[in-house]
């Protein structure tokens, strides 16, 4: 595989997110990523050429806490550290930014990779508002 390019503050086109996202989660995302982004303590892409095929997104609370969210890799390119890449460099940012926690939610399958990442599990709890 080809070098690939971690950015920090990339801010994709929302056609390139779309697309990304209808390939990792089979969705189209959400109808308007860069007013997500221009809030976002910081967000990271994962680039080979011009193609993104990584991201991953820091939300906060203007304070402290930082929230880990929408980390996705390309199907075609996972499993050659990319995901580790991007959170290792959105974890990077949010130190120099003054974050003092992470947190992140996932699904048991992603367990494993999040704990390579340094997460530790804790009790949390979630909430579907329909």
């Amino acid at each position: 595989m080809d070098v690939v390019d971690v950015r920090i503050d990339p801010f994709p086109s929302q056609r390139e997110l779309s697309d990304l996202w209808r390939a990792t989660w089979e969705i189209d995302g959400v109808s308007d990523f860069q007013s997500i982004l221009t809030r976002s303590l910081t967000h990271v892409g994962a680039y080979l050429g011009d193609r993104i095929i990584g991201f991953a997104n820091m939300a906060w609370d203007g304070g402290i806490h930082g929230f880990l969210v929408d980390v996705c890799v390309h199907p075609e390119f996972r499993d050659h550290g990319i995901g580790q890449s991007m959170v290792e460099a959105a974890l990077k940012v949010a130190r120099k930014r003054g974050l003092q926690k992470v947190h992140v939610d996932f699904e048991p399958h992603l367990r494993d990779f999040y704990l390579s990442c340094g997460f530790k599990p804790t009790d949390a709890g979630v909430l579907t508002i329909d």
